[in-house]
């Protein structure tokens, strides 16, 4: 994983974070020599919330209906 100074990185982000995010490479930022930050790409695809059970799941039986009649759901009480 490529290391780069804050000095560096302040002059430079918009090209290092077009880098990153075409090499699909995090780059740690350091201060003085020590990691402060790691730049990572965005990953995107399955985890999304909407669509992420799509071809996952398979409806089986009737989803409509209610489980228990009106008859079967009064005594239960």
């Amino acid at each position: 994983m490529r290391t780069i100074a804050a000095g560096e990185f302040k002059a430079r982000c918009l090209a290092i974070m077009e880098e990153v995010r075409a090499r699909r490479e995090p780059i740690v930022i350091t201060k003085r020599g020590q990691p402060m930050v790691k730049l990572v790409p965005v990953t995107r695809g399955r985890d999304e919330i909407f669509g992420f059970y799509r071809g996952r799941l398979k409806i089986t039986g009737d989803v409509v209906s209610p489980a228990l009649s009106a008859e079967e759901w009064g005594s239960l009480w």
